[in-house]
């Protein structure tokens, strides 16, 4: 079968590879149909790791799917051929303390598709355990589906978030996963949500929504504008969605007395935290991991129609020009929201 690879960092390439597509009972085989490239794919295209996970063989690359059910096992009764689906990517073991506590996202052992040296979705079929594949709504498309993983890790951030209706909140970087934490958050009850990044075109794409209200950094002093859209006070929620290490550096002067700050980035490095400035405002800290039970939710919302993610999607190219993809996604050009690949 043939797949998309990282053969090592900043050479990929589209080749037959060898993997074991088995289906057991509890799994079904799926057409793939759109898969996004994440932040994370780039990263180990550009870098060869994250952190401690190293790619040290070729690895097949791709975690936001969506396809087409082609096959079932036999104890599989909720999914039948032909429906269209998403993927959770993360598989945990179902017997670990984590899972059993509903935690399941923090299982050290969870197998998560394109995080070395478990391969991901990059090809045409892919055998996936039928409890971490999930229906389509009928008016939810392939390219919305493949960006349910995303829109989780929004959820997740929102529900952690702990929202009380009419909440102000600030999310710090308008990439997907800033502007899917600003689309959750506004579902889940925040009255608006102050948008920040520094590329004007992103924010254009999260301000065309209603209730957000897009700043860019490079010319508004964002501690400045927060403080005059919520009468000097600070907005109730802040969420850091950039993995931008500078955020860090007034973060809690952004949040108001009491309010809560949603670690949701990733930086690259330790960061310093003025821990005295969280403490005379008695701010909860929160942070994020991927997600766990979030998947249906956000189906749920987006079959409602009351969450229209559509323009996050930027460009979706043939998996002939997958490579072509992830170069486009790598110069992160500036009105790209999310690049997709697609089969058929």
């Amino acid at each position: 079968m043939q797949a998309l690879i990282l053969e090592q960092a900043g050479q990929l390439s589209i080749r037959d590879i060898a993997i074991d597509q088995a289906m057991g009972p509890d799994d079904v085989r799926i057409a793939v149909r759109n898969v996004g490239v994440c932040g994370s794919d780039v990263h180990y295209y550009k870098h060869g790791s994250i952190g401690p996970f190293v790619v040290r063989e070729p690895m097949v690359l791709g975690h936001e799917a969506a396809g087409m059910v082609i096959a079932v096992g036999d104890k599989v009764t909720h999914l039948q051929p032909g429906d269209r689906v998403c993927m959770e990517p993360g598989i945990p073991d179902l017997r670990s303390r984590a899972t059993l506590e509903g935690k399941y996202n923090l299982d050290p052992a969870v197998s998560f598709w394109a995080t070395p040296p478990v391969h991901g979705c990059l090809m045409p079929e892919v055998v996936h355990p039928a409890n971490f594949t999930f229906k389509l709504p009928d008016n939810v498309s392939f390219a919305e589906g493949a960006l349910i993983e995303p829109l989780a890790t929004g959820m997740q951030a929102a529900e952690k978030a702990r929202i009380r209706p009419g909440d102000i909140a600030v999310v710090i970087g308008a990439g997907t996963i800033g502007i899917l934490t600003a689309l959750a958050v506004l579902a889940g009850g925040c009255s608006r949500v102050i948008i920040a990044d520094l590329v004007q075109e992103k924010l254009d794409i999260a301000a065309a929504y209603d209730g957000i209200t897009a700043v860019n950094i490079s010319r508004e002093n964002l501690c400045e504008r927060v403080a005059q859209l919520t009468d000097n006070w600070g907005a109730q929620l802040v969420f850091e969605a950039s993995g931008s290490p500078k955020a860090y550096a007034k973060l809690f002067e952004l949040a108001c007395p009491g309010g809560c700050v949603v670690l949701v980035g990733m930086p690259p490095a330790p960061v310093a935290m003025d821990i005295v400035a969280m403490q005379a405002k008695e701010l909860r800290l929160e942070s994020v991991f991927r997600y766990a039970n979030q998947f249906p939710r956000a189906l749920a919302l987006l079959g409602s129609g009351k969450l229209n993610i559509k323009p996050m999607v930027s460009c979706v190219m043939p998996f002939e020009k997958g490579i072509e993809a992830f170069e486009r996604a790598a110069r992160a050009e500036p009105g790209d929201v999310k690049v997709q690949i697609c089969f058929g």
